[in-house]
């Protein structure tokens, strides 16, 4: 597992808040057409930070921008049904995930095939949650059947799987480059 430092975390922190804010929904500071980044922040912040307690910010930070994009009517209320709080353990299992593999991360090319059945897995499983508790619990859909959830996951799973990986595929060629960039000064201070 690594283990950054608490300036470096904290640095991703506050890139993972601002992704946040410029990504998540209809609101002042949103980047046109950006693709959400609220599940590949979640796992993102599983894997490089260690206090828990982020996730809860990330959680608070979420649900502000989505209260607020209602309250100044840039958005509908047709998402903020009392299924919202399904995104709770929707959120908690990408972190989950992020958490996961940074401890099974290695610095080998195996961990690229880890990392890509982590994201699917965690796309599904956030899914369930997300899109599941929508249907059923939304009181949007009248009389929810498995059989009406089924087809939703084959349309949506794949939508939301593309964003995660552009998100995390985006952070580790980042990751990379400063890796390799840190190995480089270090190669160069010893000679």
């Amino acid at each position: 597992m690594h283990v950054l430092s608490m300036r470096a975390q904290s640095a991703i922190g506050v890139a993972l808040i601002l992704l946040m804010a410029m990504t998540r929904g209809q609101h002042f500071a949103s980047v046109e057409n950006l693709p959400s980044a609220s599940w590949s922040i979640f796992f993102l912040a599983g894997f490089y930070l260690r206090p828990r307690w982020t996730f809860a910010l990330l959680f608070a930070e979420a649900s502000v921008l989505d209260f607020g994009s209602l309250a100044s009517g840039s958005i509908s209320d047709w998402c903020l049904s009392p299924a919202y709080w399904a995104l709770l353990p929707a959120y908690g299992s990408l972190w989950l995930a992020g958490r996961l593999f940074a401890g099974w991360q290695r610095d080998d090319l195996r961990s690229l095939a880890v990392l890509a059945l982590t994201l699917v897995g965690a796309a599904f499983v956030a899914y369930l949650f997300s899109g599941g508790g929508f249907y059923f619990f939304s009181g949007r859909y009248p009389e929810p059947t498995l059989a009406g959830f089924l087809p939703r996951l084959a349309e949506y799973v794949p939508r939301h799987l593309d964003n995660l990986a552009f998100y995390v595929g985006t952070a580790l060629v980042l990751h990379l480059g400063i890796v390799s960039a840190l190995r480089l000064m270090r190669v160069r201070e010893v000679h």
